[in-house]
């Protein structure tokens, strides 16, 4: 299983997918108590950014994909490797979780180690995994700003509308993050707000809940010509967000035209930079 799927694009937008795998490593050996086996609830991978590349495939033409394949509770490759939270003070998930996003252990009890990973499972998966696809989206972002000066990479993500455990009520639609303006140029930021704030039908909000995770804050660099910012989409937006998360044809195509004119527009806003 390769952990990162690469398609490499000639325009200065690079789509990074880090949560649309669901690759884990299935555990035969069930006497072994040293290997952490997921329970029934974490067998669901109900976190799963479902379908993310199925609605962003062809929104733009020549854009550079960076996709994980691995499901982020074997290791969530938009969280500081370091393990330190990105939103201190609120319920969130580690970087190689124990629990889901309505706070449920996904993991079956041990003898050994208790629940999950240990230290050394860990840093397993940091370096076959996490290390890996950010190893590969590091290569397409020097290349793609070594070719046009300029890159901008797009963090797509989805999450289900209602989780109490993460945040009150229901999420808006469209959820734009960028750190408070500090992972790209205001001009993108404001080209992005335009579109999402112009997108009938649809509830936006910047920099909200989610501002932008790690990948998002570790690469954008505005001053080194590398622009980021992150969507955050409400699963109801495109598919049925409970199990079996079907994909919602009708739903995604009124959806896909949203982004299709947010990536177009974000294009020719980061072509215009000097």
């Amino acid at each position: 299983m390769n952990p990162v799927n690469i398609t490499e694009g000639s325009s200065q937008i690079i789509l990074a997918q880090p949560h649309g795998g669901t690759f884990f490593p299935r555990v035969d050996d069930v006497q072994n108590e040293k290997i952490p086996t997921l329970n029934e609830i974490g067998r669901e991978l109900a976190d799963t950014d479902w379908h993310i590349h199925k609605l962003y495939n062809g929104l733009i033409q020549g854009a550079t994909v960076v996709e994980a394949t691995f499901s982020r509770y074997l290791i969530d490759a938009n969280r500081d490797p370091s393990g330190n939270s990105l939103y201190p003070g609120q319920n969130t998930t580690e970087l190689c979780p124990t629990i889901d996003f309505e706070g449920r252990s996904i993991y079956q009890k041990r003898a050994v180690n208790g629940v999950g990973p240990d230290v050394e499972e860990i840093g397993k998966r940091c370096k076959n995994y996490h290390a890996v696809y950010h190893n590969a989206l590091s290569k397409q972002i020097e290349r793609v700003r070594k070719k046009h000066g300029k890159v901008l990479l797009f963090d797509c993500h989805s999450i289900r509308s209602c989780l109490p455990f993460l945040f009150e009520g229901e999420l808006p639609d469209l959820n734009l993050g960028t750190n408070n303006t500090t992972t790209c140029d205001p001009k993108i930021e404001e080209a992005a707000v335009k579109v999402c704030s112009n997108a009938n039908g649809y509830s936006y909000v910047l920099n909200g809940r989610f501002k932008g995770g790690w990948t998002t804050r570790h690469y954008g660099n505005p001053e080194k010509g590398i622009h980021a910012i992150q969507l955050e989409l409400s699963q109801q937006t495109y598919m049925i967000e409970t199990a079996p998360w079907i994909y919602n044809m009708e739903k995604a195509s009124k959806l896909r035209v949203h982004l299709k004119n947010l990536l177009t527009c974000l294009e020719q806003t980061i072509s215009s930079l000097t």
